[in-house]
């Protein structure tokens, strides 16, 4: 324990630190529980994105597959190279419980036939699927990099706040009681020394006193 004065104003600026030490510990544990909520919340619509996903992907797997194993590989190929683009994203943020958690604003990246670059006449049905499927996927994969991030960071700032109130309530809070006890009991101790002075005082006061009417009888 780090020194302190025994005094009644020390005892009165422990009592409030404890008081404050406490409201504080209230308000991290509202703000923890209401982070969960919302982590679980975002969790659920991740596992179900996750999900359709893997099932997107396989889709987009296998109609490749099929226009490799059926389609020209030239042609095939000439519709890779036509499609292909850089995809541009436009990142806004906002906040959750003050945790910043990115906003993706985005055009889809899926497209119609008309619009990928390569001519309707010179690819089958089999190529423009795998490109709408794969399209498809690359939509939910950037929507997932929102929801991921968002999860992480609020995770991120659920720990630190459940080891801000483990902080308090293990370590600050007992410290400052046990040394409000300790200027207490110190207080108390010096109060009853005080009082048996007192007593001793005045019971040699009396006993002079006495004395001296015995000496003028």
């Amino acid at each position: 324990m780090e020194q302190v004065n025994p005094t009644r104003m020390e005892l009165i600026k422990k009592r409030e630190q404890i008081k404050l030490a406490e409201q504080g510990k209230d308000l991290l544990k509202e703000k923890m529980d209401a982070l969960i909520r919302e982590f679980f919340s975002i969790m659920g619509s991740v596992s179900k994105s996750r999900k359709e996903l893997e099932m997107i992907a396989d889709d987009a797997h296998r109609s490749l597959l099929a226009a490799q194993a059926v389609d020209d590989p030239i042609a095939l190929k000439s519709a890779s190279f036509a499609t292909k683009r850089l995809v541009s994203l436009n990142i806004k943020g906002k906040n959750i419980m003050g945790v910043p958690v990115p906003i993706i604003q985005k055009r889809r990246v899926s497209r119609s036939i008309f619009e990928r670059g390569y001519s309707i006449v010179g690819v089958s049905g089999r190529i423009d699927e795998t490109a709408e499927r794969f399209e498809a996927e690359l939509d939910l994969i950037i929507e997932l990099a929102e929801t991921e991030t968002a999860l992480r960071r609020l995770g991120g700032e659920i720990q630190m706040t459940r080891r801000r109130v483990n902080a308090l309530e293990q370590i600050l809070i007992p410290e400052l009681r046990k040394e409000a006890k300790f200027i207490k009991i110190a207080i108390d101790e010096r109060e009853r020394e005080n009082l048996f002075r007192l007593k001793k005082v005045k019971k040699n006061i009396e006993r002079k006193k006495k004395a001296a009417k015995m000496q003028k009888m």
